[in-house]
This record gives structure tokens, sequence and C-alpha cells, in this order.
């Protein structure tokens, strides 16, 4: 849930972090809500916009996000009017997702543009912040992007696409090199003389490669003459000239893949003796636990196949979250053709050990992912152990997260005489004193009331259910 995006008063507006960069409007909380705050000129656009065939359409079909006037709210000095849109589960950022998701995404935008420059409309800009996931459905959140495009209008956010879409998704799938951390990296993506530094000699054969890798990149090496050519470009453009190439990204990006064969965890729950046999006894264990708690909000950290965020999202809202990112967009495309979960469960590429962090001006234009979602239940299956022996944390440092989370917890303990833990402690010193059965169950009950235990199978491994107790 959204709730601790930003803190509020029932009835008090408070503005959203990250909002602001749109001088016409604003987008603040007041409680569950969604408000977007407009100005004079952006109210009597959106006015009109909401009025169109383009809009309704769009609406009705799920790709923009549900909006209503809101007039019952008092507007605050310099707005003139608001509106209220739908509150979605989940605020994700592009360095959270799979590379499905980000094609997906990248999809609906260039489809929305099309149809709108049909319309006589264009999206003002182009960055992927504008998509946002209703679980695994895409949904276009920016209304205010949205206008009537004056006669020889320039689409002025192409290059702002090709560094925030294409760029990062030709990087995955010509270059088998993950995005996330360049997006994360820089809010304003990758440059086209960064991306075509990266090229080979083969690369500039691919499709797109010229047009829209090294024609930008040395415009931007002649930035006077590119703002010249862009000012008499804009007197003879027409929408069906931007059409044009609002249709070719969108062949391109349909016809680039990324399938490697598989990862490190891709074949997890599939080939690992332990996941097989413990799989029947861990899923009545979490199915009972989600049947007692009817969580609303569930994260399952270590996600991979999804097994146990179906169970919980028959109870509510998933963010399944796994570090391995072929793994999460295996999920994400598994998801989009169950019709019983694709709107549940969110999945996300997130390595707890190295979380998002609170990133943009003053570190709070998007928030790290504990203050956009607040969970009921966590689910911690088979993954303590990577994190105190694979990622080197300390296990009390773990233990006291999860109970800052204030969240009942289901985590699942993983003796020493694991195969697991002797595959990851076979090739390097074991400095791990404190992970030990008897230090863990002293963490935990300095936190945490036991509501639950019981051993596996593989007999190497026991579910807790925990409820913070101090």
């Amino acid at each position: 849930m959204l709730s601790r995006l930003i803190e509020t008063a029932e009835h008090e507006l408070q503005y959203v972090p990250g909002s602001y960069r749109d001088r016409s409007s604003r987008v603040a909380r007041s409680g569950q809500r969604v408000i977007r705050l407009l100005d004079a000129a952006a109210w009597q656009e959106w006015q009109f916009i909401s009025s169109t065939d383009y809009w309704q359409r769009s609406v009705a079909a799920g790709r923009f996000v549900s909006t209503t006037d809101a007039a019952d709210v008092s507007v605050p000095s310099p707005w003139t009017a608001a509106i209220e849109h739908e509150l979605l589960p989940l605020i994700s950022w592009p360095w959270e997702w799979s590379w499905s998701m980000l094609r997906e995404a990248a999809q609906l935008h260039l489809q929305l543009l099309d149809e709108a420059l049909s319309a006589g409309l264009i999206l003002t800009d182009a960055t992927p912040l504008n998509i946002q996931f209703r679980g695994v459905i895409p949904v276009h959140i920016d209304i205010g992007s949205v206008v009537r495009r004056p006669a020889g209008q320039v689409w002025e956010a192409y290059r702002q696409f090709c560094q925030q879409w294409l760029y990062p998704l030709c990087l995955q799938a010509w270059k088998q090199v993950d995005f996330q951390p360049w997006l994360r990296g820089s809010s304003d993506g990758i440059s086209a003389e960064q991306f075509a530094g990266l090229l080979s000699v083969r690369d500039w054969f691919r499709r797109g490669a010229v047009s829209h890798v090294l024609l930008p990149r040395l415009i931007s090496r002649r930035p006077q003459q590119g703002r010249l050519s862009a000012t008499v470009a804009g007197n003879e453009f027409s929408s069906d000239l931007i059409r044009h190439n609002v249709q070719g990204l969108l062949r391109l990006i349909s016809s680039l893949r990324w399938s490697p064969a598989r990862s490190q965890w891709s074949n997890y729950s599939s080939e690992t003796p332990h996941a097989i046999l413990d799989r029947p006894q861990k899923s009545a264990f979490v199915d009972r636990v989600c049947g007692s708690l009817r969580a609303a909000s569930t994260w399952d950290i270590g996600c991979n196949d999804g097994v146990y965020s179906r169970i919980a999202a028959e109870y509510g809202q998933v963010v399944a979250m796994d570090a391995d990112h072929l793994t999460v967009d295996r999920l994400f495309l598994s998801l989009q053709q169950e019709s019983h979960f694709r709107d549940r469960i969110t999945p996300l590429v997130m390595n707890p050990a190295d979380p998002s962090p609170a990133l943009g001006w003053r570190c709070s234009e998007r928030p790290a992912l504990e203050a956009r979602s607040s969970p009921d239940l966590v689910l911690c299956l088979a993954v303590l152990h990577h994190l105190v022996i694979g990622s080197n944390l300390l296990l009390d440092d773990v233990i006291d997260w999860l109970h800052s989370l204030q969240a009942d917890v289901v985590i699942e303990w993983v003796d020493r005489g694991d195969p697991m833990i002797e595959q990851m402690l076979q090739h390097r010193r074991d400095v791990f004193r404190d992970y030990q059965a008897d230090a863990f169950e002293q963490c935990v009950k300095r936190r945490f009331q036991i509501l639950s235990r019981e051993r596996l199978p593989s007999a190497t491994r026991e579910l807790f259910w925990l409820r913070p107790g101090h």
C-alpha cells in the first residue's frame, strides 16, 4: 500500500515529493486519497482532455489512471481546482523493474502517444516514472503530460525516450548488461554518447542503431546546430511525421529480445532437491498463516517463481521481490497470463542487502521501498542465510530490520549442516560465528513472539511465524 509515502493528517493535504517538476500542477495526499492540484491553465486543459474520446477510451481500457473531479477538496492557493486519482497498490521505480516490465511500459507509452497524435494531442514528456504497475498491468499516471499539440510542434521528449527507455532496453538485449544500475545511477538515463561507447562494430548494423543512437549522438555534439534544426523543422513538422517515428520505435522495441537460458536462481524451485521436498509442507504453513492473518499487503522477499506470493495474493496485494533479474522477468511474464493474480502481485528486481535508496532532489523525490509500502506480512523464506553468509550482514541486524517493519514475519531458518550452506562456505573462510541456531532464537525472542514453528522434511530447515512483541 501507498499509505506511508508521506505522513498526513486525515483531511490535510500534503505535497508528494517529486511532483513539483510540473509547474502547472502538484500531486498531494489526503489520507488515502491522491489529489492533483491544478492551476487555471491546467484546469482548462484537463476539462478539454477529459472530454475527448481518446481519454475516455484509454481510461476505460485501464491504460490511464482513473481520475475524477474532486470538488469537495478545499483547494489552497495558488491552485484553481483539484482532481482525484485512484490509489494504486504500489509506487515502483524503473530501476526496480525487470526487462520485460520496462519494455511493456515503453510500448504502452508509445501506443498512447501514437493515438494522442492522431487525436491532435501529444505527451509532453517521456519518463518511465509516468508509468506504474497495477500488479503486472502498466498504467500511465501523469495526466498533466497530455495536452493539445500546437501546430508544427516537434516531439520534444524524443531524446528523453531514448535515454530512459530505448537505450536501457537495447543495453540489455544487445549487450546482456542489466539496465537497472544505469537508471538507478542517473535520473537522466543513458546518453547517446555513453551508449555509443558501449557498442561494437557489429552492433552498429543492428536495427535502429544508426537512426536512434548515431544520429542523436552527432546532433548532441553540435548543440547550436541541433537547436537550430529543431526550430526550423518545428515549422514543418506534422503529426504524421512524428507518428512515423513513434511507430518505428514501437516496432523496434517490439522486436527486441532478452531471453537467457538460465541464471543462478532461475531453476531453483524445479531443480533443487530440498525445495521440491519441502514445498508441500512449506506451502501449507504459509497458507495457514495467510488465512489466519488475511494480510492486505505482503512482501515476499526472495520470491523466486512466486509460488508463495500466489498463496498470499489470495488475501491481498503482494510485492514479490528477488535479486535475480531473470527469475523476476519470468515471474512477470507468467503472471500476465494469470487473470486471477495479474493485478494482485507486483514483481520487483530488489536485493534486500542492496535495496533502492532514496534518490533525487534532497533524497526525497524517489523514496525507498519502506516509505512506499507498509506490509502486514513479510515472507522471508530461504533468504536469511544468503543475507548473513552471502552478503556478510550481521544476523542480529537482519532480525532487527525485519522487526522494524512492524509486520508478522514467516522466516525460514537453515541449519549449518544444510547442503546449501556447505556449498556457500566451500571456497571461503567461515567467519560467521553469529550464524547459529541458538543465536537466531535469542535474536528473535528479543523482538518477536513465536506464534508457530515447524521442522521441514529436509530436516535442516525450520519455519517460524513471528509477531512483533516489543
